[in-house]
């Protein structure tokens, strides 16, 4: 996956304009699979088809930084690097087993011609969205956004997985795999549960991404009654899920709608694409 690094202060307008062409937002760990305290770096990337560019994680910028274990919870927030640093955050995991890291952005915010804010929410699957508009009479008023993104990665470390693939984590909107996904070879159909305010959530597209040289592999469903969905995932490697929630406003004369955006890394067993 070809990564570029930007300027710092280019990288954080970046990150706060995204839904303006609904890029993704998403985090990673290298290597995904570190040996017992072992270091892995987590850096956040900001992009299309699973391609991007880094952006730094800052203080300003990241509400909570969270790494979960058997032993439990690890605040990571006091490492995410200054403003002025473009980087990432590095961790040593001295327990085996499953380590999810989660976190939670500060709210950004975003104004779209009705155009572009329509394009976008149709390409998120918010189409009810356009229709409560068309029905309020505003559909062709800008788009006043707030949003929040909610990335979560998943490392293996020492070469060993475990329950905490399930942990629930402090996310408003948050992917749940049912499955020990790091155990299943590629071309296993896996299930998750998508959660908003500790409640599953129905009726969600969510899609699974996969890039392997300049191919883009794509897999969507939408959520049921239930909030659960089913995947079947193709390719061994790094997958990344992602579904977006959006909510009416009615705490603020400013903006309309406010948006989270829910982010799922992982790395599928198995060789070759």
């Amino acid at each position: 996956m070809p990564l570029r690094f930007r300027s710092t202060l280019f990288s954080l307008l970046l990150a706060a304009g995204i839904p303006a062409t609904a890029h993704e937002f998403w985090m990673l760990p290298a290597p995904f699979s570190p040996a017992v305290s072992g270091k892995s770096l987590l850096t956040l990337h900001v992009g299309q088809d699973f391609e991007g560019d880094l952006t730094g994680f800052s203080s300003t910028h990241v509400a909570t930084l969270d790494r979960y274990s058997l032993s439990g919870r690890d605040d990571l927030r006091a490492k995410a690097l200054t403003p002025t640093v473009v980087g990432g955050v590095e961790i040593r995991p001295a327990q085996a087993g499953t380590h999810v890291v989660a976190m939670t952005s500060m709210p950004n915010f975003v104004t779209l011609s009705a155009d572009r804010f329509h394009a976008y929410l149709h390409d998120e699957g918010l189409d009810h969205v356009i229709e409560k508009r068309k029905a309020a009479g505003t559909d062709t008023t800008p788009g006043r956004e707030r949003y929040i993104r909610n990335p979560k990665t998943m490392l293996r470390v020492g070469g060993k997985s475990d329950a905490t693939y399930a942990v629930r984590t402090s996310q408003r909107l948050e992917i749940v795999p049912l499955e020990n996904l790091l155990e299943k070879p590629r071309g296993s159909t896996l299930n998750f549960t998508l959660f908003f305010d500790k409640q599953p959530l129905a009726n969600v597209l969510v899609k699974a991404w996969h890039r392997h040289d300049k191919q883009v592999t794509i897999v969507k469903a939408r959520t049921g009654a239930d909030g659960k969905v089913a995947l079947t995932l193709p390719h061994a490697g790094v997958w990344m899920m992602s579904a977006v929630h959006m909510l009416a406003v009615t705490d603020s004369a400013d903006v309309d709608w406010e948006s989270y955006w829910g982010n799922l890394t992982f790395e599928m067993a198995g060789k070759g694409k």
